[in-house]
């Protein structure tokens, strides 16, 4: 996708800093903030950052996680997708992060969720490294799933691991499923 940036000085953008910023996210247009004769900044669209997924979808999915009073960490990957990070335990002090990879293509396809840090050698976790949260016996579904019911699956993971890591022995099934 090729930007083109108009120049803009601070002034014109203090006159109407709405409309200017719509027709940043609704037209797609790209400026240079200037002030004083010297370029200090940019506004683009997000949309140059964003993946592949409805912006309605990502903004319902950060609605979700705010009504439940999660604030997570979140950031765009180099291969602009969205990663959420959050603690282990909400309302403790966790050393375990969980981190929320939101694929292009979301929500036809199923994030991928990471705990960190845990032992190499824990069960119940792709060959990658990813948690094994849905597969056999909870299969990602696009119109039931979200970032939150994943973050809750997540959590039991984990909770499920802090027993393996004291026990040596995984929970049963019904621990790790949904």
């Amino acid at each position: 996708m090729s930007l083109y940036f108009a120049q803009l000085s601070m002034t014109e953008l203090r006159n109407a800093p709405g409309e200017i910023l719509d027709r940043v996210a609704d037209e797609g247009e790209a400026f240079i903030i200037e002030r004083n004769g010297k370029q200090k900044a940019c506004l683009v669209p997000l949309s140059i950052f964003s993946p592949d997924i409805p912006p309605s979808r990502i903004a319902e999915e950060f609605q979700r996680l705010n009504d439940q009073g999660e604030k997570p960490r979140t950031s765009f990957t180099e291969g602009r997708e969205i990663a959420f990070s959050f603690p282990a335990d909400k309302d403790n002090d966790s050393s375990i992060r969980i981190a929320i990879l939101l694929p292009h293509g979301y929500p036809n396809n199923c994030p991928r969720v990471t705990a960190t840090p845990v032992r190499d050698d824990s069960p119940h976790r792709w060959a990658d490294g990813a948690l094994c949260i849905y597969g056999v016996m909870t299969g990602w579904n696009p119109g039931k799933h979200t970032v939150l019911s994943t973050l809750q699956l997540a959590r039991r993971w984990v909770e499920n691991y802090e027993i393996w890591s004291s026990t040596g022995e995984w929970p049963a099934i019904g621990g790790n499923a949904e």
